[in-house]
């Protein structure tokens, strides 16, 4: 007679999962993100480690919380050349050089669209029976602070934020009822303003963000910080005041970099009223896109 196994209880999962519920939080509570959306993102992340990228969620949470939202919007970029029949023409140029890193793979946005038909139900089924059950608390946390507006208009509006807040997990479930992701093409993912911060902050801070930029390099064409600062002084004239590279060992490359200018002025120059911008620098491309903090903790 086979050994009898005794269920494993919700808090012994939670327990066991600890790692990953950490990394939801920082999503969710930190980083102001849509819950429904995150359980898709950390599904994604969760999908890799299954198909043989160990660690991947370990190599997430160790990375700071720019940089986590960040790889957020790459997997959501991911997860939408998952949905389409076709390849999204908007990714053609689009890179996602922050999770090759973690991933330590070139792997590209067309690997997911090629792979939809076997990854995104697997991807739905690790969601229902791994996180929905483990990070249910978290998603109700969020959903009662008044953070995320949840699903808006015909039936799926669940009777405004009091059904949300009153059942998180209807809501959850709501967004898996088709074999696709358009059930998120009505959820709103703005965020409400943050509260005040109880911390004093420096008041020089709000400047040196305001003249901040985020530079992202692709994994294999290493970019220093001569190279940028010669490229933005020849077509900007003296614009850089520093260069902040990601620290790295020797023989490592940097994928990320901060840049601060002299002047807001020159950020506006660079972006040219788009959100990012791509350059090539010595045939190398590097995107760039405004500075956003981490204000959600002191």
């Amino acid at each position: 007679m086979d050994a009898f196994i005794p269920p494993v209880s919700l808090e012994e999962s939670r327990i066991f999962q600890k790692i990953d519920r950490q990394l939801y939080a920082i999503l969710v509570l930190d980083l102001w993100r849509n819950p429904l959306e995150c359980l898709q993102v950390m599904g994604l992340w969760l999908w890799f480690e299954r198909i043989g990228f160990s660690n991947a969620i370990c190599k997430i949470l160790s990375q700071p919380s720019f940089l986590i939202n960040d790889l957020a919007d790459e997997a959501i970029a991911c997860l939408k050349c998952m949905e389409s029949a076709q390849f999204p023409l908007q990714f053609e140029a689009t890179e996602i050089p922050l999770t090759q890193n973690i991933l330590q793979n070139n792997v590209s946005l067309k690997f997911f669209h090629l792979h939809r038909h076997t990854a995104y139900p697997e991807i739905q089924t690790l969601i229902m029976e791994v996180y929905v059950p483990v990070l249910s608390d978290i998603m109700e946390k969020a959903c009662c602070s008044g953070s995320v507006q949840t699903v808006t208009g015909g039936q799926n509006s669940m009777q405004g934020h009091a059904a949300s807040s009153a059942n998180p997990m209807m809501v959850a479930q709501s967004s898996y009822d088709g074999p696709s992701m358009r059930s998120f093409s009505n959820i709103n993912t703005q965020v409400s303003t943050p509260p005040p911060q109880s911390h004093v902050t420096h008041a020089n801070e709000p400047a040196l963000y305001e003249r901040t930029m985020f530079a992202t390099f692709s994994k294999g064409y290493p970019v220093s910080e001569s190279e940028i600062r010669q490229f933005f002084s020849r077509v900007y004239g003296n614009c850089v005041e520093s260069v902040h590279m990601q620290e790295v060992r020797a023989d490592e490359q940097a994928l990320y970099a901060r840049v601060v200018f002299h002047r807001p002025a020159f950020i506006e120059s660079v972006l040219n009223g788009m959100n990012k911008a791509k350059f090539s620098i010595n045939g190398k491309h590097v995107w760039m896109r405004k500075f956003v903090p981490n204000t959600s903790k002191p």
